[in-house]
């Protein structure tokens, strides 16, 4: 889509911008919006089907349920590679722990979307003034009609809950997928044994944790959240661009490029080892399943991972246009921009793809040993029940 982007200058945009009266919040609320560059204090984004800034009923209702469904699909996956390890913890030593943490995170993740199919826009949309408003701020909005906006900052508990929920453990599976790709860097290249990575194991928690942590901290203090109309949770950086930038999309291309590097190393020791294996006459079969896993299991994570950090950027770079155009239509301010809209089909892919890399995470449970692992434990429990009890 072509956009027809013309200067304007900064001061005389602001000065004759207004919000619309109808999405006017009271100011005790602390809103705001962006239209292009321009912050508009004291107004609120629509969020009523029928006011949807960009996207149709039609849309929101299949992008409810798409979303609802593969969260519910993402949750049993996760929640049954979990349980899988508490059957059988000792299969799963470094450097193969760190999928553990990825499903448990995607647990939550998962949770957090459930939550906002179940409820609606309970938490991502709100009314245009608090309980505490007084009789003067709220007789001035009624009298403009005003109608629910999408939720902002931190002064709604639904909203920043949900926000913590999956802001946090979303941002702290890609970190422990960075862990993973380090830890099997150590095992191939570096002949570090399992001993040796566990001992180290506190450092990967430190990292995996605190770091999602400091940036969710941050990201409440400033109160940079939203509400996302679309999958009914909310979000970082859903109405400043520079903070989706700087606290979204900067840390995901960190992330994959950096578990990107260790991974390619990793592989580059393995067909080492796999070259001088056969040199030596030594069967390389074992060697070559675990090359052939940690491939599929690594593409499985990436192309999802680099679809949603690739949406990111389609997001960051086409927002301000989106906005002016839609203040346009409800100020009637001339423009001579195109009506640019989001592409809703891009927004599905991006949910899809963050839910999916969950999904996939259980991959590598996908295995007679994982069947065996439940025999034993099903065994266990049912001999258990089988004994006469103790008079």
């Amino acid at each position: 889509m072509l956009l027809c982007v013309v200067d304007v200058d900064k001061s005389t945009e602001a000065s004759r911008l207004e919000c619309p009266d109808a999405f006017r919040v009271a100011k005790t609320m602390n809103y705001r919006i962006f239209v292009g560059h321009t912050e508009i204090h004291d107004c609120g984004m629509p969020c009523n089907i029928s006011d949807d800034a960009y996207f149709r009923e039609d849309h929101r209702q299949f992008a409810r349920y798409m979303i609802g469904i593969t969260a519910i699909v993402c949750l049993i996956s996760s929640l049954f590679t979990v349980a899988t390890f508490l059957v059988d913890m000792s299969r799963f030593r470094y450097p193969q722990r760190p999928i553990i943490f990825i499903s448990g995170c995607y647990c939550v993740v998962a949770i957090a979307y459930i939550v906002g199919f179940a409820i609606g826009n309970q938490i991502a949309c709100s009314d245009p003034f608090p309980p505490s408003a007084s009789e003067d701020e709220v007789a001035e909005l009624d009298s403009v009609r005003s109608r629910l906006v999408v939720t902002q900052r931190t002064q709604k508990e639904g909203c920043t809950i949900v926000f913590m929920m999956l802001y946090f453990f979303s941002m702290a599976s890609w970190l422990w997928w960075v862990v993973l790709t380090v830890t099997w860097f150590l095992s191939a290249g570096m002949k570090w044994g399992n001993e040796a990575i566990e001992r180290n194991a506190h450092y990967f928690h430190l990292v995996a944790w605190t770091i999602p942590a400091v940036k969710t901290i941050v990201l409440l203090a400033f109160g940079q959240i939203d509400g996302d109309p679309l999958a009914g949770v909310c979000v970082a950086g859903g109405s400043d661009i520079l903070w989706l930038r700087a606290l979204v999309l900067l840390p995901l291309c960190v992330y994959l490029g950096v578990g990107t590097c260790f991974l390619l190393a990793g592989f580059v020791a393995l067909c080492r080892i796999r070259t001088a294996m056969k040199h030596d006459g030594t069967r390389v079969d074992k060697l070559e399943r675990l090359m052939v896993r940690i491939g599929i299991y690594s593409v499985l994570y990436m192309v999802p991972a680099s679809v949603v950090i690739a949406c990111y950027f389609y997001e960051q770079s086409l927002r301000t246009h989106w906005s002016y155009d839609w203040y346009s239509v409800y100020a009637g301010v001339a423009s001579s921009r195109s009506n640019s809209v989001p592409d809703f089909a891009v927004f599905m892919i991006k949910y899809l793809m963050a839910l999916i890399v969950g999904i996939m995470s259980g991959f590598w449970i996908w295995s007679g040993k994982t069947l065996s692992s439940w025999q034993r434990f099903f065994c266990i429990v049912l001999c258990r029940r089988s004994q006469p009890s103790a008079i």
